[in-house]
């Protein structure tokens, strides 16, 4: 590698110490903070694992007590046992699990997100001899016999009933592409296919890198190189969900979010660099003048994708750890985990373009919603008293970053937490005027979605609605903040049930409010509002000359 244009890894004469965790001590992490679930029976993998724990997905447990799961015993419909674990909802059951994968508070991460992509670490270089996941090896040969293929991987079937094979999930495809040498690392599912061969479902319709690299080397005539790396250090695999630009060495942003240079090292069998500290490799060539039929397989969209046509690797060596544990990550329907590392990756990402590279600093924040929709077709754009110009640049701005994702774009105020689709719709309904404030614009993307005949050819459109205040408006009709406080202490007092509020919790002002209004307030909950009462007999009006319902404030003395 040290001769690519690329060439941005350090080699040491000393072994370079690994400075982050790895998936073991992340476990480790989540045992102590009761994160995790130890499951010391038998779980049969192609019928009960994953349907297991999707449970906690759609068994109306909120995300802040979903749990990972650690499968001690894993086997398959047949009775056949395994020597390695199987870890499901490890890297992001909900997001203070995202959190610890990341060494920060799940507040905090588009922070970090930011600063990893504005200062990467190179990784760093270590011999094949000092590498973990070189421990155990299986190449050529080795791989014909029964255990040391891919079939001795406890591979889960993600959607029994649907899928018509066990899919590795939480496939980390690592490539380069042949020109500059620059490493991509995607997530992509990996069908299992024989000791030998997997598939590869590339995702062209989301503009992935691994389909960029298969196009330069088939106009090459050549196969392509590629390693899929399953568990290790969880940056990896927060990295390999995330949107980069194509330039970008995505083991230097792994390497920004830990703070720490990634050790990597030397594939066995293929000309690339694969994560020292990842628990399995998988390398081999995918062969760019052959697909096969690949699929049905359950996909995020909610929909199960049918069978279609697909590049695959034949597999030329197997390593990993002796001790290795196989991550696998609960997708399909949202929420899951899989949704909740794309939310926590790619909100930052939106966020960052819309205030920084187009420069709307009045964004605040960005939402993409999750349940069903997959992060993939709602979008909410909060803002701090935005112009109107800047509501329609911004939305505008986030259809143009991925015309794929979003289908439908809400711009709120400050004040609407984007989060609470109640809230949303509350600004919908009396924040904005159809007619007035909103835009359906064509020429859009048709993106991750079910698959269809027309999918080729027919374009998508995509719907903009301002849902911003254009004028001032009463108050939020909640007591005072104040006010609520002090009941929330007699609450506790009282040992009723824990409270966790939601927004609005209290009331605040929306502009439209005088100081006279907060007087007689202030009056009534000091038990004064005789003096209001005996104020408003002054200012009688006959109904000839005010009819009922007119504005107070138009006919004073």
């Amino acid at each position: 590698m040290s001769n690519e244009k690329s060439a941005t890894v350090t080699k040491l004469t000393m072994i370079p110490p690994r400075q982050y965790p790895d998936l073991h001590e992340h476990l480790d992490r989540l045992e102590r903070d009761g994160l995790l679930i130890r499951v010391k029976e038998p779980v049969d993998k192609d019928q009960e694992m994953h349907p297991l724990v999707r449970w906690q997905f759609r068994g109306g447990i909120k995300e802040k007590d979903r749990k990972a799961f650690l499968f001690e015993k894993p086997v398959d419909a047949k009775g056949k046992t395994y020597d390695i674990p199987v870890a499901i909802g490890i890297l992001a059951a909900n997001r203070t699990i995202y959190g610890i994968g990341l060494g920060c508070d799940p507040t905090k991460v588009n922070e970090l997100w930011a600063e990893a992509k504005t200062n990467p670490i190179a990784p760093v270089e270590i011999p094949s001899e000092a590498a973990p996941v070189h421990e155990v090896v299986y190449q050529e040969e080795d791989l014909k016999v029964s255990g040391q293929g891919v079939d001795g991987i406890p591979v889960p079937v993600s959607t029994p009933g649907w899928d018509n094979a066990p899919y590795i999930s939480a496939a980390h495809f690592i490539t380069k592409d042949p020109d500059s040498g620059i490493h991509n690392i995607g997530t992509y599912r990996a069908m299992i296919k024989a000791p030998d061969r997997v598939g590869c479902n590339p995702s062209l319709e989301l503009g992935q890198g691994i389909y960029v690299h298969w196009e330069k080397y088939r106009a090459r005539q050549e196969r392509m190189p590629a390693a899929l790396c399953i568990g290790g250090v969880p940056a990896i695999s927060y990295v390999a969900a995330q949107k980069l630009n194509y330039d970008v060495d995505e083991f230097a942003v792994a390497g920004g979010l830990v703070k720490a240079p990634i050790r990597i090292v030397k594939a066995k069998t293929v000309p690339l660099m694969v994560p020292a500290d990842a628990e399995i490799i998988i390398e081999g060539w995918v062969n760019t003048e052959w697909l096969e039929p690949e699929a049905p397989f359950g996909e995020s969209h909610g929909h199960v994708n049918p069978k279609e046509y697909n590049p695959y690797m034949e597999v030329t060596a197997i390593t990993r750890r002796r001790k290795a544990i196989l991550c696998s990550i609960i997708s399909q329907v949202t929420p899951s985990e899989s949704s909740v590392i794309k939310k926590m990756a790619y909100e930052p990402l939106y966020l960052d373009h819309l205030k920084n590279a187009l420069g709307v600093k009045c964004v605040t924040r960005v939402m993409l919603h999750e349940p069903l929709t997959a992060t993939q077709k709602l979008t909410v754009i909060q803002m701090r008293k935005p112009s109107r110009a800047e509501v329609w640049r911004a939305m505008m701005g986030a259809v143009a970053f991925r015309p794929s994702m979003s289908k439908i774009v809400i711009a709120v105020d400050e004040d609407i937490d984007p989060e609470n689709m109640d809230a949303v719709f509350w600004a919908l309904g009396y924040r904005s005027q159809p007619h007035r404030d909103v835009q359906i614009i064509r020429g859009m993307d048709i993106g991750h979605a079910p698959r269809h005949d027309a999918r080729g050819s027919a374009d998508d459109s995509c719907l903009l609605w301002d849902a911003t205040l254009k004028e001032t408006f009463p108050p939020i009709s909640l007591p005072k903040q104040e006010y609520m406080e002090r009941a929330r202490k007699l609450w506790e007092k009282l040992d009723l049930p824990k409270l966790e509020p939601e927004s609005p919790w209290h009331g605040y002002s929306l502009g439209d409010w005088n100081p006279e209004l907060d007087e007689e307030a202030k009056l009534a909950v000091a038990g004064e509002f005789w003096q209001t009462g005996k104020k408003i007999a002054l200012e009688r009006r006959r109904t000839e000359e005010v009819p009922v319902n007119t504005s107070y404030y138009g006919h004073q003395k």
